[in-house]
Parts: C-alpha cells; structure tokens; sequence
C-alpha cells in the first residue's frame, strides 16, 4: 500500500508504504500530528524513516516522529552525504540553506526541533527494507531515491518530478549533476511508477523524454 500525505506550507508528499503491519515512512517534513494520525488509523507503526535528501522541508517532522514511537525506535536512513542535515550541528546547516532558499530562516527558527542523528548512513547500492538506493546527486550532494524493483516504485525526491526536475540554486547543488541523474533515471522501465517529492506521480515512460 502507498499512501500520501502533503504536508507543511511547501507541499512536500510524505508517503507511507507498508508491507503488513510495518511500513517505511518516507520524507516526513511538517506536521507530524498528521503523520503520526494517519499511520494510526491505518494500525501501522514506521519500521524505517527514509530521507530522500536533508533539506528541511523534507524532514521537519521527524523528531516528533521518532518521539511518538520511542517503545520501537524507527531506523532513521539518509544518504552519508546529507548526513549533515541531521544531529547536532544541523540547525546551522538548514538556517543557512533556508536563507539561501527564501532570503531568511524564519521557516526553520518556527518549526525547529533537535534533529536525531542517522541510524544508517546510505551509499549508492545500499539496501534498506524493500528499497535499493540510488545515489541521485544534483539537488543535494547525497540526494537519492528509493527503489523497489520488485513493486516497480521508486521515490525520486526532489530530482525528478512530473514535467520537471529540482533546483540546483541551493548550496550543494549542481546542475550538471542533476542532468547526469535524469539521464540515469531515462535509461530504467519505462513502467516505473515515480512518487516525487512534491506533486503529482509520474513514470519514467512519461518523463524520459523532457528536456528541463
């Protein structure tokens, strides 16, 4: 099962995909009543939280997250080179990307919460629950997505969206980068379903083809 939530004021799609009683949460970035709501009422509890990448719009919610289940710790997994948005020095690293993003921070100093540190620092290749990684840099340095092959799914974070791509303005992006792990994503099936880090779903089929 998939599930969608959008959430906070930069409309980030936090999914919910659930095998059983178990479920990776993926992307939790704002409200986490909501979050933690829903995955009640569906009688499931997160086994992993997944980050596609470190920008906070992406993961405000998880030390709320994390507290609400705190009897059964999720595994909290991000990409080594985004390593730097979670644990102690993080505040710094996202009120500088947020002033680069919108000219101030304002939106971290109202939401901000002590980030938790990574439980698995993710590589290219690396296997978590049902999901391969894939290193996707270009958005940030340690961008990834997390693909099922058996379920043809991936969530491609900010670097692919329907019709478009994600911004490389932002410290660590790149635009070569990002345009090398578009042409990657265009050489897999053409029937994997793409679930973006903000709007609508896709497929590879659907997107292989644009310039952005």
């Amino acid at each position: 099962m998939i599930d969608s939530i959008v959430v906070g004021a930069i409309a980030t799609n936090c999914w919910i995909y659930s095998q059983n009683a178990e479920c990776a949460v993926i992307d939790p970035g704002a409200d986490p009543k909501v979050i933690i709501s829903r995955l009640k009422r569906l009688n499931l509890r997160p086994r992993y939280i997944l980050l596609t990448h470190g920008h906070f719009d992406h993961i405000a919610a998880l030390p709320d997250l994390v507290a609400a289940f705190k009897d059964a710790p999720p595994v909290i997994a991000i990409h080594r080179d985004d390593g730097k948005y979670l644990g102690p020095n993080a505040y710094e690293v996202h009120r500088e990307s947020f002033t680069a993003a919108a000219g101030n921070a304002d939106y971290v100093d109202a939401l901000w919460k002590d980030m938790p540190q990574a439980d698995e620092l993710l590589s290219e290749g690396s296997v978590i629950g049902p999901f391969t990684t894939l290193h996707l840099p270009g958005h940030t340095r340690g961008s990834v997505g997390f693909y099922d092959k058996e379920a043809k799914v991936l969530f491609s974070g900010d670097t692919l969206f329907r019709g478009d791509c994600g911004r490389t303005d932002l410290p660590g992006g790149s635009w070569p980068e990002i345009q090398q792990s578009l042409r990657r994503l265009s050489t897999m099936d053409k029937d994997i379903t793409v679930y973006p880090g903000h709007g609508p779903t896709t497929t590879i089929g659907d997107e292989a083809g644009n310039t952005y």
